[in-house]
């Protein structure tokens, strides 16, 4: 394998390395290339690797890494939080085909972090975690903020490893970019001692790992292809991080030139647009009812990304029959989460199964047209806008969706974390290309504010918005601040409804009229928005939502600042 000469794939390094001639010549008088901290390695490293943006909280132990980054082309975004770091390297994971980075120091910044990790876990999100450790001499002695980073980390990673030797930092850098990328995606963990970064090493880089796509073999399209010709109610499930806009534009052309329809795991819309004739519509938590139903009527499913797993089959309850014909098509050959019946398992990349699919010609049934044609009705029917006009009383969710939804461009991303207020997003948003939903399909609430933050600096010319609970924004609403500070322009809606929303809901179920420790009384999210150096609006009736939207936009558009809606909501609200 040969190894990269680091002055081939970085730029502006000059100012890291000294003169060659200090260091004299080899045997034949080609200079020796200067040496490099581990630090400043594991930078270039990154940098050759196609990391452009990295998430940092700082701290003492990873100081070399952080001189590194002085100049570097990579962007460094510092947070206010490790848990909105975190959350900000999963979301750029999720938008990219490079995994998220984040850095954090050790003991409590490592623990802040580990929220990301696990929603990077949960989400299959490619994403690689940099913690700063204590001297390597010093371990096992409790020093300062020491920990144990397997002990803490293993069972939620992919894989945790320590740089113990500073002459496989960029080995180290390639192992876990790998990691993070192959298979199913997820989190990979590397420690940096702070005395072992420190050290000079050859600065020769490491290449890049090739990532396996898999692929459909010939009894893998043979038996989808007979799976098919049987069918009268085929049914596509995309999910995952693991596409790239080619491979959804591939995917939704055969489906629509074929009639067969395609539903969206839950918080992953967009890879079958929106307005496409094959979807009908997303499937999980708080699905319309007709999608519901899609899992036990169909009599065969093809699941690309994803596997029938506990949101998706609510509990494991619906589509449990071993008999049923379900095919995977997954890079996770454990086929880890899922449940029922597998007919057959693709071990394929997207991607590659779509390249290896569109092969596949077969006739159109009439079945098929009938069966998609009426699911699509009944998706076109859910997401029919509400009535745009505002009423008379406190103001609505549904007004500001009629009236946002409308002005949105055909690239218009969103982003949200967990509650009812994500309800608004599943049913109305016009998520028309891959990447523009941007969830947490673990639960984790927080991940509002961050993800929209990451979105926004990834994608600057881009419309983003993100819709938030009154009790999520405040878990990481100081990130805010990070986007004044780099020039993020998100629109934020902060639905206020009192209340954790959808745990009162569960207490109703069960324990009716006894609520508990769901309640709360809020700040003015709208000052707080100016104080970090945004626009902010506060709306309480339902007749000043057009004004109130109108100078948002206009503040992010023509002022280039963050916009806050602060809407102040009924507690009982609901999107369906």
């Amino acid at each position: 394998m040969t190894l990269l000469n680091v002055a081939d794939h970085t730029t502006g390094l000059e100012a890291k390395t000294q003169n060659s001639a200090d260091y004299g010549t080899s045997s034949t008088d080609v200079p020796a290339p200067a040496a490099l901290s581990a630090g400043h390695v594991i930078v270039d490293s990154l940098l050759a690797h196609g990391v452009r943006r990295v998430h940092v909280v700082p701290g003492e132990s990873y100081l070399e890494v952080l001189d590194g980054l002085h100049a570097s082309p990579i962007e460094t975004i510092v947070c206010r939080h490790e848990g909105g770091a975190s959350y900000m390297a999963e979301a750029d994971g999720k938008m990219n085909q490079v995994p998220g980075i984040a850095m954090v120091t050790r003991g409590p910044g490592a623990a802040n972090a580990h929220v990301g990790l696990h929603t990077a876990w949960q989400d299959s999100t490619p994403m690689v975690l940099f913690v700063g450790l204590i001297p390597f001499n010093h371990r096992d002695r409790e020093a300062f903020q020491e920990f144990d980073i397997k002990a803490w980390f293993d069972t939620g990673a992919k894989r945790v490893m320590v740089l113990d030797h500073a002459e496989r930092a960029s080995e180290i850098v390639a192992e876990a970019m790998f990691a993070a990328l192959s298979g199913r995606p997820g989190p990979v963990v590397v420690g940096l001692p702070e005395d072992i970064i420190r050290e000079h090493i050859n600065p020769s880089l490491h290449p890049p790992i090739p990532v396996a796509g898999g692929g459909m073999t010939g009894e893998d399209s043979d038996a989808l292809a007979q799976a098919l010709a049987a069918s009268s109610k085929p049914l596509f499930v995309t999910g995952g991080n693991d596409w790239t806009q080619e491979g959804a534009d591939r995917l939704t052309r055969w489906l629509e030139c074929h009639h067969i329809p395609a539903a969206a795991e839950w918080r992953t819309e967009g890879t079958v647009p929106f307005d496409s004739p094959s979807y009908v519509g997303p499937i999980g938590y708080g699905r319309p009812r007709p999608t519901h139903d899609l899992l036990e009527e169909t009599d065969l499913l093809v699941f690309v990304g994803t596997v029938p797993g506990d949101v998706i089959t609510d509990g494991f309850l619906n589509r449990q029959d071993w008999n049923e014909v379900n095919f995977i098509v997954t890079m996770d050959p454990s086929l880890r989460g899922r449940s029922g019946g597998v007919s057959r398992q693709i071990v394929a990349k997207p991607d590659a199964f779509v390249r290896d699919l569109v092969r596949i010609a077969l006739p159109v049934k009439d079945e098929w047209k009938a069966w998609t044609g009426r699911m699509r009705a009944q998706q076109e029917q859910f997401a029919t806008l509400p009535d745009a006009a505002p009423g008379t009383g406190a103001a609505r969710m549904d007004t500001l969706m009629a009236n946002l939804m409308p002005t949105l461009p055909a690239d218009a991303m969103v982003t949200f974390g967990a509650g009812e207020h994500t309800n608004w997003a599943h049913r109305y948003f016009p998520t028309r290309s891959y990447a523009s939903m941007i969830s947490a399909r673990n639960g984790s609430m927080g991940y509002s504010v961050p993800s929209a933050v990451a979105a926004s600096l990834a994608y600057p010319s881009r419309r983003v918005v993100t819709i938030a609970g009154d009790g999520e924004f405040l878990m990481n609403g100081q990130e805010l601040a990070t986007a004044a500070q780099y020039g993020a322009t998100p629109l934020v809606i902060v639905m206020d409804n009192q209340e954790y929303g959808t745990i009162r809901t569960h207490q109703e179920r069960h324990y009716p009229h006894r609520i508990s420790g769901t309640q709360l009384k809020n700040p003015d999210f709208a000052l707080m928005a100016e104080a970090f150096g945004g626009f902010g609006i506060r709306v309480e009736l339902d007749r000043d939502i057009p004004g109130a939207l109108a100078a948002a936009l206009k503040a992010i558009d023509e002022d280039q600042v963050f916009a806050l809606i602060h809407l102040v909501v009924e507690q009982r609200v609901k999107a369906y």
